[in-house]
């Protein structure tokens, strides 16, 4: 068994006091390349170690042999299979590992703790079986990179993040990235269905032949032979990108629901021989993929922040060699939803009911700007691009005309005091600082101290308020708070010295 890292045993601790706490229903958010792998296998070992039995279920069939060759290299070896009439089937086994699909047409098996992996991935099933009473009193874990799924807060009562996408990059667990913007497709008129793209409409816009062009041409010029994954609308769509990878003389391979697993086995291994340097797939390669992957060559647009940042983690696990990941983004994603480091930190709680508190979840993020003369994708607020060293000059388009002279007042560097906050702005003030408490496991009465902090009163009028996701001003008031009690412990420290 693996050693764990701090960060991990600080998580498995987590979740040990929670369920100590009388939570029975709990989600973790760990993102790519925390390891959440080793974290289940020790979730398992724990509870083999009381003699408890376990239910680990998958949202995928593919998923069942890998999880049960995880466990396997952990030492896990007392596992039984639920799906089809898998070899492995085992109902006398102490743990059980499932696919949805099947556990929700056969009997329940007795479990004592219950491990939910991509809970992100919502099936009716698990409401009607969270809410049975024979199960209320069993623990449920929900695992995933992204539990951003509406209403997931309905069913879970506690919501514990294990780390962030920036935090793992500036660990060196994970792979820091590049984005370049080469292409803007125009989708003003593409229909909006179940809150993403109608797919056949974007398909047909995005086979286009100049974006199709524009993305081997790009990977041509950029890549410069990096192992590729590439992401296309649907079947249509990725075949037509394989096709012009394969006419420009690039080893290309195609992937969709539908390939079999010998197939898909032969692909990873070409993949990583350098047999193959392009795998253009729809709907395949988003989950539980830990191939060493280069590049990313996004040309599937969509709305839905979950699906972009599980497609954008596949390029981030780190690699010998590896100094960064190059992202080619023909579908505008980054400049309609924001760089995935930004989304990750602004999720530190689980939505609760059937609509969003706001039509975009991503709305208070600061989008990036494009470079106009490269199309590398800067951080908001950055002079000199990165990439090529372009420095961009800011052009005064006001024409000057006759009128009223009036006073301009300055306005201060961030919101304050000095503003007046209604009893309403008071309230979701409390209500984010709760939620972010929750989320990073603070003790009880933080929120409180933080409010008093701000205020120079208690909350007192506000203690019912329920826990609402902060915003980016809130987030950044806290940033403050800690970097000052960070310079004034090192201060103190220096003195004491």
């Amino acid at each position: 068994m693996p050693e764990l890292r701090i960060d991990q045993t600080e998580a498995l601790e987590n979740l040990r006091k929670t369920v100590g706490a009388g939570h029975r229903r709990i989600v973790m958010q760990a993102p790519t390349g925390f390891g959440k792998t080793v974290l289940s296998a020790a979730l398992v070992n724990n509870a083999r170690a009381k003699k408890k039995k376990i239910l680990f279920t998958v949202p995928l069939i593919g998923l069942i042999d890998q999880t049960v060759e995880m466990f396997w290299e952990h030492g896990i070896k007392d596992v039984g299979v639920i799906q089809a009439t898998h070899h492995m089937t085992d109902w006398s086994q102490p743990i059980q590992i499932a696919s949805v699909q099947t556990l929700q047409n056969r009997p329940m098996p007795d479990a004592d703790v219950c491990i939910i992996d991509e809970i992100h991935r919502w099936f009716k099933f698990y409401a009607k079986w969270f809410c049975d009473p024979k199960w209320l009193d069993v623990p449920i874990i929900g695992l995933s990179a992204t539990p951003w799924t509406k209403g997931l807060g309905s069913y879970f009562s506690h919501f514990v993040k294990a780390s962030t996408t920036q935090e793992l990059i500036d660990a060196g667990l994970l792979s820091p990235f590049r984005v370049f913007a080469p292409s803007h497709p125009d989708l003003s008129d593409i229909a909006t269905v179940a809150g993403d793209y109608h797919e056949g409409q974007l398909s047909a816009r995005m086979s286009e032949g100049k974006l199709v062009a524009d993305a081997v041409d790009t990977w041509l010029r950029l890549a410069g032979g990096r192992p590729t994954l590439c992401y296309g609308v649907d079947r249509v769509h990725a075949k037509h990108l394989q096709t012009k990878f394969l006419q420009a003389g690039v080893p290309c391979a195609y992937q969709d629901a539908f390939t079999k697993d010998i197939e898909r086995k032969a692909i990873k291994r070409d993949f990583h021989s350098g047999a193959v340097k392009v795998v253009c797939n729809v709907g395949t390669l988003t989950t539980g993929v830990d191939w060493d992957v280069r590049c990313i060559s996004l040309c599937r647009p969509t709305k839905s922040d979950m699906l972009f940042v599980q497609i954008v983690g596949r390029g981030l696990r780190t690699a010998e060699g590896k100094d960064h990941c190059l992202i080619l983004d023909h579908s505008d994603n980054h400049q309609r939803l924001g760089f995935v480091t930004d989304i990750d930190a602004s999720y530190t709680g689980l939505h609760v009911g059937k609509t969003p508190t706001h039509d975009n979840r991503t709305e208070a993020i600061v989008l990036p700007k494009e470079c106009p003369q490269c199309a590398y994708l800067k951080p908001p607020r950055t002079a000199k691009c990165p990439a090529c060293g372009f420095v961009a000059v800011a052009v005064n388009h006001v024409k000057p005309e006759a009128g009223e002279l009036r006073e301009l007042k300055p306005k201060p560097k961030r919101p304050d005091l000095n503003r007046e906050w209604s009893a309403e702005d008071k309230a979701r003030f409390f209500g984010e600082l709760k939620a972010y408490g929750a989320a990073h496991s603070y003790r009880h009465g933080w929120a409180s101290n933080k409010y008093r902090e701000r205020f120079g009163v208690w909350p007192n009028a506000y203690s019912g308020v329920p826990m609402v996701r902060p915003s980016a001003e809130t987030l950044n008031w806290i940033k403050s708070r800690q970097i000052a009690y960070a310079k004034a412990k090192a201060k103190q420290e220096q003195v004491m010295a």
